[in-house]
């Protein structure tokens, strides 16, 4: 080669050196400097010369130890290695960097250089020492929390327990861990269930939450319901951490295994006339109404229970006036659907002697024959305006006048009001009250449709058969398993009374001892049920519109505090109903549906 030509790539390699990013460095075999590039002298101020006889100077005092020893090591072992230190700048700043050292050895494998490439780090290392000090802080506020809290690595890698959690099931953080964790601490009747749940739902990595039973360092089993919520970073969307809080629900089981119990005591006191077999059921959503009425029916607040036609609002509601104080006193009925809009202020509120064209003598209203008791206004969407005024007045002051009369009438009543319809659509719409609907709507009922919870249906089915079967003297000891799927898979737009009907319309035409129903029954009737359409009603369009506002600012989230349903004040099952029918998607967006 040339000398100009080797000068020449000499002069480039040194650019290049100077010019990379890092600090490049060469030492001899004894680990003494030799060299170091244009990057290292610019950030330190000192000349090459100055570098290699005070490069102890450059290191942080509390490292100088820890990098001699790390050097020595390396010099010894003649192997490449890594650290992290922090060195000083011309300005008397530090910074992290890590401090990469390699072996060069010559064809007989002496060593004859040493290597090295410092990286600079320190942004990385704040954000991990900001981060440990989150952390820190964070398990100084979760230990003060009266609650289980746990921190996941994305594959369910227990990171940090709070003092709760370790507390009351006497383990450690690596027991946690433990491969036998799970046999160790939940039931084994729950084991193989949370373990599948567990792991689908880290894999989907969305929100999920498990119930389980979980055995406490008292030696016995409590059942806990388990939330994971994913912490996922802010670039590609990684999730980083899991977080698993732990409520106690012991109790509310226990309840709800006492009110499952209760249910089937109550089937047999109530006459059996009063349909409340549809309160009947082992299903969620049924245990959701029925925990509800636990909670509600020993107040005096005023339910209004929701639902569609044939789910058994009534029902709820003489279960709601029978676990009251006032379960002694009158339950009083009233349709509003089924009375004269012209008659039903005299119904509900009675009527003095010629207050108007018939009115022969004075009568009572039904607010007065239920003083004392419950009165249940069923279709309460069905009432006329001036008629809500009244009962707004009833509600808020506990009084009313009779038609034709100035005189106040003081009641002692709870009032439980059921619908159909959609009241806050109705609100929009200007044909309810807004006021007298947030009066009703102090605790809200949703009756589940039949079609959302079919694992009813078989225990429906049986005792409706049971019942028409006495009734009608035949012999049926079973129901045929093609049968049960069928009613299981049918949609119920009757609902439970659909159901009774064609229950006992097979048990007449019934001829020997299996249960059976025509399928046809159902797939005539199914053609008869609204499909959606491509075109809205005013008032849907209205509808469709509010329902779409609220998805939209509760960013597709239903239910919860923050949820679109909390924000229109309507039940979540009723929301998601709606959303169904409409054709709404949960981000505020409604979907076309092709005709065919």
């Amino acid at each position: 080669m040339d000398t100009n030509d080797g000068s020449r790539a000499h002069l480039e390699l040194r650019a290049f050196i100077d010019g990379i990013p890092a600090f490049a460095w060469s030492a001899r075999p004894d680990g003494f400097p030799e060299f170091v590039n244009r990057r290292l002298q610019d950030y330190t101020g000192l000349s090459p010369q100055q570098l290699y006889g005070q490069w102890k100077s450059i290191l942080h005092r509390d490292e100088v130890e820890d990098f001699e020893n790390w050097w020595q090591g390396l010099q010894n072992s003649g192997k490449p290695g890594q650290t992290e230190l922090r060195l000083r700048r011309f300005n008397g700043e530090y910074r992290w960097f890590q401090i990469s050292a390699a072996p060069v050895r010559d064809e007989q494998g002496n060593l004859v250089r040493w290597y090295g490439i410092n990286i600079d780090i320190d942004d990385r290392k704040r954000a991990e020492q900001k981060l440990r000090q989150d952390e820190k802080e964070l398990r100084t506020i979760t230990d003060a929390i009266r609650q289980s809290i746990v921190v996941l690595a994305p594959d369910g890698t227990t990171l940090y327990a709070n003092r709760v959690a370790l507390d009351i099931t006497g383990l450690t953080v690596g027991e946690v861990n433990d491969k036998g964790f799970f046999a160790r601490v939940f039931h084994p009747d729950d084991v193989d269930r949370v373990h599948e749940e567990r792991r689908a739902g880290l894999l989907e990595g969305l929100p999920f939450e498990l119930e389980m039973r979980a055995l406490f360092k008292s030696g016995h089993y409590r059942w806990q319901l388990v939330q994971y919520d994913p912490l996922k970073d802010d670039r590609g969307g990684e999730i980083i951490r899991w977080y698993v809080t732990s409520t106690d629900i012991d109790d509310q089981k226990r309840t709800e295994e006492r009110l499952r119990n209760e249910n089937l005591v109550l089937r047999e006191e109530i006459d059996r006339t009063s349909m409340f077999e549809e309160i009947v059921g082992s299903s969620k959503p049924m245990r959701q109404v029925v925990k509800h009425v636990e909670k509600v029916a020993p107040s005096d607040s005023t339910v209004l229970i929701l639902g569609e036609t044939g789910t058994g609002k009534e029902l709820i509601a003489r279960a709601l006036h029978r676990r009251s104080r006032r379960a002694t006193r009158a339950f009083v009925r009233v349709n509003c659907a089924a009375i004269p809009q012209s008659l039903i202020a005299s119904e509900l509120f009675g009527h003095e002697k010629g207050a108007f064209t018939g009115a022969l003598q004075r009568r009572l209203g039904r607010f007065e024959a239920a003083d004392g008791g419950t009165l249940f206004l069923d279709e309460i969407g069905e009432l006329p305006m001036e008629t809500q005024i009244a009962l707004l007045r009833v509600l808020q002051e506990r009084e009313f006048e009779r038609v034709g009369s100035n005189h106040p009438v003081k009641v002692d009543v709870r009032v439980i009001a059921a619908t159909n319809r959609d009241l806050l659509a109705d609100v929009a719409a200007g044909t309810f009250r807004q006021d007298l609907f947030y009066r009703l709507n102090v605790f809200p009922i949703a009756v589940p449709p039949l079609r959302d919870r079919p694992e009813d249906i078989p225990l429906l089915v049986e005792y409706f058969v049971g019942r028409y079967t006495n009734a009608a003297g035949k012999n049926i000891r079973r129901v045929a398993k093609d049968t049960l799927e069928v009613l299981k898979a049918y949609q119920w737009p009757g609902n439970i009374r659909e159901l009774q009907n064609v229950v006992e319309r097979a048990v007449i035409l019934s001829e020997g001892d299996t249960f059976e129903v025509d399928e046809s029954w159902l797939k005539r009737e199914s053609t008869d049920t609204p499909q959606p359409r491509e075109g809205l009603s005013a008032l849907e369009a209205r509808e469709v519109e509010m329902i779409e506002a609220a998805l939209t600012e509760s960013h597709g989230r239903i239910s919860g505090p923050s949820g679109a349903a909390a924000k229109l004040g309507i039940p979540r099952q009723t929301l998601e109903s709606k959303i169904k029918r409409l054709g709404i998607d949960k981000y505020g967006q409604r979907r076309t549906t092709s005709k065919s």
